[in-house]
């Protein structure tokens, strides 16, 4: 697993060395098992066992509660390492590493509900993720009131109905379940709110839907079905007003240890490609594919697609946690780096299937995977759309005459 970026291990912390160093020796122990675990869509539940052990999933969490403490550029240099061996399992834990940096940046929830989940993660291991997605609703970024309805009991709330693409669902300690709530004397229309399902629960259970799916096919995106299932009172939070305009959504470069798992792809396909060039020997040539110039230059576009994208994350990842005085101005840098990584990812992918010509539609070769794992990441948010259009606005409200205001 090669770092051919001119981004060398001397330049970082040493602590940021040892998240290195452990990342990359668990994508080795991952990677043997990924391309198996990819053709028969079976989770692999051990996997996340074993990166709580060696404690990758307390990266985030804040020193006092058991973590690392880890900042948005250690989870980037993290997430990109990791996902190399097995980008299935590198996408889960980012929905957990994205939760809980963001919680412990800035806590939104009672302190006493914020310190049970963080401990339990600590002591217990576990993924935590947002289930939003439902599928009427389409994607929550796009706005909308979910059709799973929180209703009042006594001590807290009932939970029913269904959702879909749950990632890392058989690993899941702690469902962050979009819900609708109601109409009450303070919210006439309702409100929308996050109810905290800890798994197991009573009226909880997982539908295995995710298996043939083109991208990540072991990651266990699957549905998941809300029977009554009871949460405490408090463990309803985040809660919103319909019809009331909510605030402008803060930057969120969390996010970017996700977006870090589409670069992991796109330097592993980058690593194959490489790796194939030089053991493929066409009896017609008598020497290797890596000494023809047409591979020479399909690979140096990979390289330098690569180059490229890892320089904007890191760069965006990099101010986030050295210049926190600059994070309100990050949204279009944040939605940059997201549509030109997933979209790297995406060319890179491409061009190793060209390198290895007919053998890489094949399952020999980790190509066809790596083709695959990368067109995931065209539909997490910010999708392109929202991405460019964010950037778009951004470029026209500064060049804007002093008379005509462009809203972004």
């Amino acid at each position: 697993m090669s770092q051919a970026d001119f981004q060398h291990i001397q330049d970082f912390t040493p602590n940021q060395r040892h998240i290195v160093t452990l990342s990359e020796a668990l994508a080795r122990e991952l990677a043997p098992s990924a391309a198996e675990h990819d053709r028969t869509g079976a989770f692999v539940l051990s996997h996340y066992q074993r990166l709580h052990e060696a404690g990758y999933l307390r990266l985030a969490l804040p020193k006092a509660h058991g973590g690392d403490g880890a900042s948005v550029f250690d989870l980037v240099l993290a997430q990109e390492r990791l996902a190399q061996g097995d980008a299935a399992t590198a996408i889960g834990v980012g929905m957990l590493l994205n939760v809980l940096g963001r919680l412990a940046e800035e806590p939104t929830w009672p302190e006493p509900v914020l310190t049970k989940v963080f401990q339990t993660i600590a002591r217990e291991g576990g993924i935590v993720n947002s289930v939003v997605t439902e599928a009427d609703l389409g994607s929550i970024s796009r706005g909308g009131v979910p059709a799973t309805v929180a209703k009042p009991v006594p001590g807290g709330w009932s939970i029913s109905g269904h959702k879909i693409f749950v990632t890392a669902a058989p690993a899941l300690r702690y469902l962050l379940v979009a819900v609708s709530i109601p109409p009450s004397t303070q919210a006439p229309q309702g409100e929308v709110a996050r109810a905290i399902v800890e798994a197991p629960a009573p009226g909880l259970r997982f539908e295995a839907t995710w298996q043939d799916a083109l991208s990540q096919r072991s990651g266990g995106s699957d549905d998941a079905y809300f029977d009554n299932v009871f949460v405490p009172e408090a463990f309803v939070v985040e809660r919103t007003p319909v019809g009331v305009a909510a605030p402008p959504t803060a930057a969120n470069a969390w996010w970017l240890g996700l977006v870090a798992v589409y670069l992991g792809i796109a330097q592993a396909s980058l690593d194959a490609a490489t790796d194939y060039a030089h053991d493929r020997v066409p009896s017609v040539l008598g020497k290797p594919l890596a000494t023809q110039p047409h591979i020479q230059q399909w690979i140096g576009e990979m390289q330098a697609l690569v180059i490229g994208a890892r320089a904007v994350l890191y760069d965006v990842a990099r101010r986030w946690s050295d210049h926190p005085e600059q994070r309100a101005n990050l949204g279009p840098q944040i939605a940059a780096a997201k549509y030109l990584v997933t979209n790297t990812a995406c060319q890179v992918t491409d061009l190793g299937l060209r390198v290895a010509g007919g053998f890489s539609l094949t399952r020999r070769l980790t190509l066809e995977r790596h083709f695959r794992d990368a067109r995931g990441g065209l539909f997490q948010p910010p999708q392109d759309d929202l991405a460019l259009g964010l950037l778009g606005r951004t470029a026209l409200a500064q060049r804007a005459p002093a008379t005509q205001g462009v809203s972004v």
